[in-house]
């Protein structure tokens, strides 16, 4: 544009698609600057009109734009095709604009220029501004009516099914731009994308045209790299990311060094895939980052076996996630972390979090939530999840044993006695089967820990004996329960002889 018009400086059509070009670009200082300096004879064509319009409406200037439209129109009076095309395409472009407007200034102008897909074109864009699918896909239609090689027309018909998620539908319009004009830049982009995710071959062909198609930029080159990746060519796109970090070094986007980072990872070169990732993490913004960097960091440091530092990655990647299957993942992931690390406290906070999300989690997640805890010396917490085990898994002994061992930390003293009602329930079930080496240990427990308690808290020696001798007949050669039985025997010898004693001073009285 640029050269027509300094050829041509009053070539106003050039001076509007000019305007256009800056305008997409976000560049509208520049522009506006640009028109100021337009010869007072020039600015008053009704293009040069609409140009600054355009730009006024960007700026939400709308009572002063629409006095450059009005003054276009006039000039023409509404009969220009290109003036009416003109006022429409800004009213669509402003995110101001009137839509309905632009409707009837292309009516008008496909009055004058029936065969024009152009005007088809921007009538089916106001109407999706409305989102109104309906005519708008009835309009893109008739410009390929009109001419069935018109390449944008295909693109747009290709844009709606992208929004209703037809795949076999935007393939199809979409192939059809670029059949009609192969450097139809923005119809090779939605194939490229579209392919990324289900063949990077075609993918990698259609990013190659858009390429060829479009301006040269920085993105395209991330795009080409980004895709290297996606093939599984790591060194290729290592080497092609190296290559954008001479050409831009301190401009480079920090994603690049992230990219080059996973392509060191899959290569299983921890040492430069971290030596990247700590660049990137360097040099981008906080609310740039997604979950998967901090994944990316913590499988890296998982994988050179500092389990303390990914851990605090994947907390990070957890407390990101949205996604349910996911976070479940990174609950499970930290749960192992920190069982590796001995961190008992936080291996039961994850656990925890494992067993209330997943769907999956089953009896050996519920006992080792509440094992976690009892590590952990969190006692009340593990009471709890044993209880919640005893509950659930009434049949089985774990949750009463862990419970009564969880409720014999709290109570120390044998005060309260909480932890006894647990060990007699596991006693009914382990004494079903006492040839079980398992069963066999608990009764030894159980039987040691409540006769202690008859012994100590209620002062009842018989009951204490009793239990003891339970304990015995499965462990005759148990030197600490012989020890006890006869102490307390010689206990009751004493008590029964202060009672008699105590009987026989009542009596001489």
């Amino acid at each position: 544009m640029h050269s027509i018009i300094k050829a041509d400086p009053n070539n106003a059509e050039a001076w509007w698609l000019l305007t256009r070009a800056y305008l997409h670009d976000g560049k509208t200082d520049l522009i506006r600057d640009s028109l100021r300096l337009l010869p007072a004879g020039n600015a008053i064509a009704p293009l040069i009109l609409c140009a600054n319009g355009q730009v006024l409406l960007q700026e939400h200037k709308k009572d002063s734009a629409m006095l450059c439209f009005d003054k276009a129109l006039e000039e023409t009076k509404q009969k220009d095709p290109k003036v009416l095309l003109a006022i429409a395409i800004a009213q669509q472009d402003a995110p101001a604009g009137d839509a309905n407007y632009a409707i009837d200034l292309l009516n008008r102008a496909i009055k004058r220029d029936k065969r024009n897909p152009e005007l088809y074109v921007a009538m089916g864009n106001a109407y999706r501004k409305l989102a109104n699918g309906t005519e708008s896909y009835k309009a893109y239609q008739e410009a390929l009516n009109q001419d069935n090689r018109y390449a944008e027309a295909a693109y747009r018909l290709g844009k709606i099914f992208v929004s209703q998620g037809n795949d076999a539908m935007y393939v199809k319009y979409f192939t059809d731009a670029v059949t009609a004009d192969s450097l139809y830049a923005p119809a090779w982009y939605e194939l490229y994308y579209h392919y990324y995710f289900k063949d990077v071959n075609k993918a990698m062909d259609c990013l190659q045209h858009y390429i060829a198609a479009s301006d040269k930029s920085s993105a395209n080159d991330y795009l080409l790299t980004d895709l290297l990746y996606a093939s599984r060519k790591y060194q290729d796109a290592i080497q092609h990311a190296q290559q954008i970090l001479g050409q831009q070094g301190q401009q480079t986007e920090p994603r690049l060094f992230k990219l080059i980072a996973y392509s060191y990872k899959e290569l299983n070169d921890s040492a430069r895939a971290l030596e990247y990732m700590r660049a990137y993490f360097g040099r981008q913004q906080d609310t740039g980052f997604v979950v998967k960097d901090y994944e990316t960091m913590g499988d890296i440091y998982d994988k050179m076996q500092q389990s303390d530092s990914a851990a605090t990655y994947y907390v990070r990647a957890a407390a990101m996630e949205k996604d349910t299957t996911k976070s479940i993942a990174y609950d499970k992931k930290l749960a192992e972390l920190y069982k590796k690390l001995k961190d008992y406290p936080n291996q039961a906070i994850w656990l925890g979090k494992y067993y209330q999300h997943s769907a999956q989690s089953t009896n050996l997640d519920l006992f080792n939530w509440g094992l976690a805890n009892y590590m952990a010396k969190n006692y009340p917490m593990a009471d709890s999840v044993f209880g919640l085990y005893e509950t659930k898994y009434p049949d089985q002994d774990f949750g009463y044993y862990w419970r009564a061992r969880s409720d014999a930390a709290i109570d120390t003293n044998m005060t309260m006695g909480i932890a006894v009602p647990h060990y007699l329930k596991l006693i009914d079930i382990a004494v079903k089967d006492t040839t079980s080496k398992t069963n066999r240990k608990h009764l030894v427990e159980s039987y040691g820990y409540i006769a202690a308690y008859k012994a100590n808290a209620e002062k009842d020696y018989t009951g204490a004996i009793d239990y003891f001798e339970k304990l015995l007949s499965l462990d005759p050669g148990n030197t600490d329960a012989q020890r006890y039985i006869s102490i307390l025997k010689k206990n009751q010898e004493k008590a029964a002889k202060q009672t008699e004693k105590a009987g026989t001073t009542r009596a001489g009285d």
